[in-house]
């Protein structure tokens, strides 16, 4: 069966549309973080499937891809260390009560 970039690209940019609703709708961080992850996962899909298709045979959007969930990887242990600290200094993870952290 032969898939068309159509056929990838569109749950990609499924993808990316709720994890930009999910990012500008919630108040909670850590589903705020989870929607971040979403639109970089859907930007990792975009990564394989040009290269697939603009550049059979090769393999730097592999590497990007790889790349880009090392850094993604890296930006989620950062993000939930803030999230626990701000949980212990506030007791809530809710983004308007950041606000208490002020002097």
């Amino acid at each position: 069966m032969n898939l068309t970039l159509l056929m990838y690209l569109i749950p990609s940019i499924i993808m990316f549309g709720c994890g930009v609703y999910g990012f500008l709708t919630r108040k909670n961080m850590i589903a705020i973080m989870i929607s971040l992850e979403l639109m970089l996962n859907s930007v990792d899909i975009n990564f394989v499937v040009f290269n697939r298709f603009l550049f059979p045979g090769q393999f730097e959007g592999m590497f990007f891809t790889l790349f880009a969930i090392a850094i993604a990887a890296a930006e989620t242990a950062l993000a939930l260390a803030i999230i626990i600290n701000v949980f212990r200094a506030i007791k809530n993870v809710d983004i308007n009560q950041i606000n208490k952290l002020k002097f």
